[in-house]
């Protein structure tokens, strides 16, 4: 995988867990990073840590762009921040230069400085600052480059609500509020030895309305074989009524999982159903938990308005829009009041198919599940939730990181991101990101996002950052931090967009541990809108223990390549140079690159690019070399200039060889000089060529050969009336006898014939043909003696035999090709077998190519020789009388 992002541009020291970052951008876009670090700017800041399941909620960022300025500033909340005797909170500003000692400074927002009172302050009011938390969220106004900086726990009219000596009869005790629903749970796997108080304990918990579940466990029963009976029959005494509701059994100990979340739902249900307790509006609020900018105003999370059911609220140039509780029960009933949802932990909005604008918030302890859901805001403080999005796992904190993305930046939002940091998988809290994609404008589950190579706590999920475009593809991206990984290292991962969604593997990983030395939950929060260094590109940074890191964006360059020869063939026919001595075909390569750099600000960079060329690196032998290395194999390294063809001669030679028809195939591979720091290559983009330089066929212009092959072949074996009419044979009986001497259907072997020679010509009439051969097929009571080309041919015909096919041969003629207008004439011989004897002979020649000839003129591309024999006798008779007396007698017939 190439390297994508980013490079350790600079390390912003603090003492305290991080917060979420965001920047404040000027006008620039882009990305893809490298990893070393530049500087530092040592910070004492006291950071909030927003524990849940002690999940540190690291510290906010910001650059902001200074009026006169040539350089940009990371603005950093601080919400525990101490000013005199006060934990306010404040926001700092720190420059992000290649100085790596650039101090920051503490803008005082917070508190009087110089005879003021600050400048987060109310008029006419008595304030009450102390642990408001300010600058625990920050979110940037691309408008007119301002920031927002979210204060939480600080109400416009600070007032007494009561007195400790307002309610003399009541005191604090230990205990829950009165009313308060209670609940009891009892795990056993064997009776209690107490049993005669068990009526009047169950008594005491029905006056005092303490709900109780019992599970029996049954494995020291089944183990032992003893009856449960009276055991259950306790049990389920102690559950309340109705037992299906309350009383469980499992077979043993192991099966205990099995029933947790049937449990679990049942206790959870009893949350907030009491009709009597008080109830808090936006006292307890946390407005300002989480915020986000929108075109005609701002929301702001309330996580602890409505008895920590949650809220958004809406600030406009016209006035506050404070939804009534009642606007939030469609989706948030009364009866579920009291389970804390946190709705507005995370705010954010998207677009719809139509057009309109949208708020999405998030409630990640909704039903202990989590919820999301997208609505609009009316200023009569109404709400109309359109869709809800629900969590699959208690306690997996879904909806706690929401982020939505314009994909392909058509204005539309493409997917819709919410993070379950804490979903439970294999025995690890690894984290998930659902994915939504808009269809006809609600939002479609379209799968997840998991970090399916690491198994460990990694709580992938805890951020999510849209992006824009990191790898200048046009598709704009997303960044996820996962700050457990690596024993709590941290670690981001990027995912790219691709039309309207978001590709499913992660495109780079970058670990807190290949980075540096003391890095803690690296990737806790995570921000990039900015170009930091003024290189076209959008850089990052991320949060950290302590730490924020600045990554900078590493260019994305393509490098096309081409190839091509001169001459553009390799013409056989011409031997034009010597190479050791022998007759080659010299040939030249002109191997050309040209780098086009995807971002406009890199048109007169260069790139350090290495090749290597290779001819026939498939082939066991090759049949070119370089003419400089004697090899096949060349290494170069050359410098290329944004937007200009450079072009590397390389020459060759072909050698002789056997194959003329497939083409000499030709290489490159090639990388960067150095990949770990500057451009990177765009992974879409290849790597390599290979182009086959053809050989010169010798033939018309459209490189197709159209040979003519002609067979011809005559035996000379002779026919009955040939046999019969040699001047010698002429009045011999057997040719008047069996009336031979008309028939030339009937061949004759002679009696003192051993052989059979086959006289043949084949003659090319058309263009060229490549891959000539002739077949050769004989019946069995022959055998193949040899193959001799005549008249001094320069033509060589070369048989083999087929193992399995011992009469057949197969010859290449003048391999790799037959020329054109080339004729050569050969002799067959053939030996009669001594112990086959057959009434006929056969000899079937046939002669191809692999050039196509026309259908019309393969008629005469074979000679096929089919003689009934007849065969010519020698006897010899003797006759042996009284006293050993012989008479031999010869008779030829």
């Amino acid at each position: 995988m190439s390297k994508l992002l980013v490079h350790i541009q600079e390390k912003i020291h603090a003492q305290h867990p991080c917060l979420p970052l965001s920047w404040l951008p000027p006008d620039r876009s882009g990305l893809i990073i490298s990893e070393q670090p530049q500087g530092g700017a040592n910070l004492k800041i006291h950071f909030l840590v927003f524990l849940v399941e002690n999940i540190p909620y690291g510290p906010q960022f910001s650059p902001e762009t200074l009026t006169g300025a040539s350089f940009c500033r990371l603005v950093v909340g601080a919400p525990y921040e101490t000013n005199g005797q006060q934990k306010t909170g404040d926001v700092y500003k720190c420059p992000v230069t290649s100085d790596t000692h650039s101090n920051c400074t503490k803008l005082n927002l917070g508190t009087a400085s110089q005879g003021t009172k600050g400048r987060v302050t109310l008029s006419n009011v008595s304030e009450r600052k102390d642990n408001m938390r300010l600058g625990l969220s920050l979110a940037t106004n691309p408008k007119d480059s301002s920031f927002l900086v979210g204060v939480v726990q600080y109400g416009e009219d600070v007032v007494h609500e009561f007195h400790l000596n307002d309610y003399s009869s009541e005191a604090f005790q230990k205990g829950g509020r009165k009313g308060a629903k209670r609940v009891m749970i009892v795990i056993t796997d064997g009776e209690s030895h107490d049993s005669p108080d068990l009526e009047k304990v169950i008594e005491d918990s029905e006056k005092d309305n303490v709900t109780r579940y019992a599970v029996a466990v049954l494995g020291y029963y089944n183990r032992r074989g003893i009856n449960p009976e009276a055991f259950l029959n306790e049990i389920k005494f102690i559950a309340s009524d109705p037992d299906d509701k309350h009383f469980f059994n499992v077979t043993d100990e192991a099966a205990l999982k099995d029933i947790v979340d049937a449990l679990g739902e049942r206790i959870f249900s009893l949350e907030g159903t009491n009709k009597n307790e008080i109830s808090f509006g936006l006292e307890m609020s946390q407005t300002g938990f989480s915020s986000h900018i929108v075109e005609d105003g701002i929301l702001l999370g309330a996580v602890g308005a409505y008895d920590w059911n949650g809220a958004v609220l809406k600030e406009t140039s016209s006035g506050k829009v404070i939804p009534l509780r009642e606007s939030y029960l469609q989706e948030f009933p009364e009866e579920l009041k009291n389970h804390g949802a946190y709705l507005g932990y995370t705010v954010s909005s998207v677009v719809s198919t139509a057009r309109e604008r949208l708020y999405v918030a998030g409630a990640p302890r909704f039903n202990h599940t989590g919820k999301v859901i997208i609505f609009t805001m009316h200023s009569n403080r109404n709400l109309t939730i359109h869709q809800a999005l629900k969590g699959e796992q208690i306690g997996s904190y879904y909806g706690s990181e929401i982020n939505s993305l314009d994909v392909n930046g058509d204005g539309v939002t493409d997917v819709l991101l919410v993070g379950a940091p804490m979903y439970f998988s294999e025995g690890r809290e690894r984290g998930k990101v659902y994915v939504y994609t808009l269809q006809e404008n609600r939002f479609v589950s379209s799968g997840a996002l998991e970090d399916l190579q690491s198994y460990q706590n990694s709580r992938f999920g805890s951020c999510i950052a849209a992006v824009p475009d990191l790898n200048q593809d046009f598709y704009n991206d997303v960044v996820i931090g996962a700050p457990l990984e690596d024993d709590h290292q941290g670690a981001i991962y990027i995912y790219l967009g691709f039309e309207e969604t978001i590709l499913k593997k992660y495109k780079q990983r970058i670990a807190a541990a290949d980075l540096g030395p003391g890095l803690m939950y690296f990737g806790c929060s995570v921000h990039g809108q900015l170009d930091l260094n003024e290189d076209g590109l959008i850089d990052l940074a991320v949060g950290s223990l302590g730490n924020a890191v600045v990554l900078w964006s590493r260019s994305v360059v393509q490098i096309n390549a081409s190839i091509r020869f001169e001459p553009p063939k390799i013409n056989i026919f011409t031997k034009d140079c010597k190479r050791n001595g022998k007759d080659a075909t010299c040939m030249t390569a002109f191997v050309c690159f040209t780098a086009i750099f995807l971002s406009a600000h890199f048109q007169t960079a260069s790139v350090a690019l290495r090749y290597e060329a290779a001819i026939d690196e498939r082939r066991y032998a090759p049949r070119a070399l370089l003419d400089e290395s004697g090899e096949r194999h060349a290494q170069q390294a050359l410098v290329l200039p944004a937007g200009q063809e450079h072009c590397e001669t390389l020459r060759f030679h072909v050698l002789d060889t056997a194959d003329y028809v497939k083409p000499v195939t030709f290489s490159i591979d090639y990388e960067l000089e150095h990949p770990e720091s500057g451009p990177v290559l765009d992974d879409g983009w290849p790597t390599s060529l290979r182009v086959s330089v053809p050989f010169w066929n010798g033939c018309n212009e459209d490189e197709h050969c159209v040979p003519d092959l002609v067979l011809d072949a005559r035996s000379d074996v002779p026919s009955a009336m040939e046999f019969c009419s040699r001047a010698l044979r002429r009045a011999a009986p057997a040719c008047s006898a069996f009336s031979l001497s008309f028939d030339a259907s009937v061949f004759i072997i002679e009696s003192t014939r051993r052989r059979v020679a086959v006289e043949a010509v084949l003659e090319n009439r058309g263009e060229n043909a490549y891959s000539t051969v002739l077949n050769i097929s004989f019946s069995r009571n022959l055998q193949f003696a040899s193959l001799i080309p005549k008249d001094d041919t320069d033509i060589n015909i070369d048989c083999a035999t087929e193992e399995k096919h011992p009469n057949k041969r197969v010859c290449n003629v003048s391999y790799p090709f037959f020329r054109a207008k080339a004729k050569v004439a050969f002799r067959l011989d053939f030996e009669f077998s001594k112990s086959v004897f057959l009434q006929s002979m056969e000899i079937y020649l046939v002669a191809n190519s692999d050039s196509e000839e026309k259908e019309s003129t393969k008629e005469d591309n074979v000679a096929h020789l089919n003689f009934q024999l007849k065969y010519e006798a020698d006897l010899l008779f003797t006759r042996c009388g009284a006293g050993g007396l012989c008479i031999i007698a010869w008779c030829h017939a």
